[in-house]
């Protein structure tokens, strides 16, 4: 499952947002609570598949989203040490851009590019700490003894120590391979990629809709958005609240009249899986109609795993029919007999939109 964390300064529409996504209600509001809750990633080939098979259950793929309740001014510093930002697999930074006498900025006016510069501030200084205490350790342990697993830890720590005095966020330096595997258990919070969360007045939804582009040239977030790792989303919270409280074709017409072709709620989720590079398989059935969240590039016994591990253990061959040639066909029995549907080994790298039955020993 995709695991993703809200940051945001107060009075920035963050645990609005949260409780749009997540429908809960009564998460924890006090200084420092943590809320964690779960939303359904939108995906309309699962709706056909569901339609086809007529399941029992029908399973989205999910996204778990983590918000903390942090008091005023503690900035980063007070994610450090909470797992579900440490073990979040991407940051949604929701920046203020809307304008609310009722609700003052605490900075005095709304500026989106300085909340987010002064966030990606907070971000470093946090993974400044870090990376120094880090470093005093390995310097003790390396006077009582060299080994080649320490010191390449400590020239990458060193190395990412530089870039945060430099002001260069850990995400830019698209770290991989060995230096990525060493650096894993820190969980540097600006090493993970960004979404940015644009959250717009309700009279500028006429002027830029759904266009992240256009929303962050307008908050002057353009070259923010540019950065590596980091995607742009805009959406208008009030509004959401008012669509959710509709009922599904209300909220279908209240979007088209908006010129919207999806709420901002999908739109956050979809950013988060472009942003990760993540996409869905299927598993079908008459029990069952389920999406399944990978990453681009994971070879089917991988896969396999998301299912359980005992079909990893003992994968033996992946039975493979496409999405379209599936619906096309109208038929698992149909795409065999047209030599569609595929047996293949534990390297094969599994595709967007892939149905799968796995084959396995236990």
């Amino acid at each position: 499952m995709l695991r993703a964390a809200l940051i945001g300064f107060p009075s920035s529409g963050k645990s609005t947002l949260f409780q749009l996504m997540t429908s809960v209600k009564d998460a924890p509001r006090g200084k420092g609570d943590v809320a964690i809750g779960i939303s359904r990633v939108p995906d309309s080939r699962l709706d056909t598949l569901t339609a086809m098979y007529n399941p029992r259950k029908r399973v989205p793929a999910t996204v778990e989203f983590t918000d903390l309740i942090a008091p005023a001014r503690s900035g980063a510093q007070g994610l450090v040490d909470v797992a579900g930002y440490k073990n979040a697999d991407a940051l949604v930074h929701v920046v203020r851009a809307f304008r609310d006498e009722a609700v003052p900025h605490p900075s005095g006016s709304v500026n989106p590019a300085r909340d987010a510069q002064a966030m990606e501030d907070e971000l470093l200084l946090a993974d400044l700490g870090v990376a120094e205490r880090r470093l005093e350790r390995l310097e003790k342990d390396l006077k009582k003894g060299k080994t080649p697993d320490l010191e390449k830890e400590r020239d990458i720590v060193h190395r990412c120590k530089e870039a945060l005095e430099q002001g260069t966020p850990l995400r830019a330096l698209q770290l991989a391979g060995d230096d990525l595997k060493r650096l894993r258990g820190f969980q540097f919070l600006s090493a993970k990629p960004l979404l940015l969360v644009i959250n717009l007045d309700e009279a500028d939804v006429a002027d830029v809709g759904s266009d992240a582009a256009s929303a962050a040239a307008k908050a002057g977030l353009t070259a923010f958005g540019a950065h590596a790792a980091t995607r742009t989303v805009a959406l208008c919270t009030k509004i959401e609240l008012e669509i959710a409280q509709l009922e599904g074709s209300d909220q279908q017409a209240f979007l088209a009249d908006l010129g919207l072709s999806e709420s901002g709620l999908d739109r956050v989720i979809r950013g988060a899986y472009d942003l990760l590079g993540y996409m869905s398989f299927f598993t079908v059935g008459e029990d069952e109609c389920r999406a399944w969240s990978i990453a681009r590039g994971t070879p089917a016994q991988l896969a396999a795993g998301e299912i359980h591990t005992d079909i990893q253990r003992g994968f033996i061959r992946a039975e493979v029919v496409s999405y379209d040639s599936l619906t096309t066909r109208g038929s698992m029995a149909a795409s065999r007999e047209h030599g569609e549907v595929r047996l293949e080994g534990k390297e094969y790298v599994v595709q967007d939109g892939d149905i799968i039955n796995f084959r396995f020993a236990t």
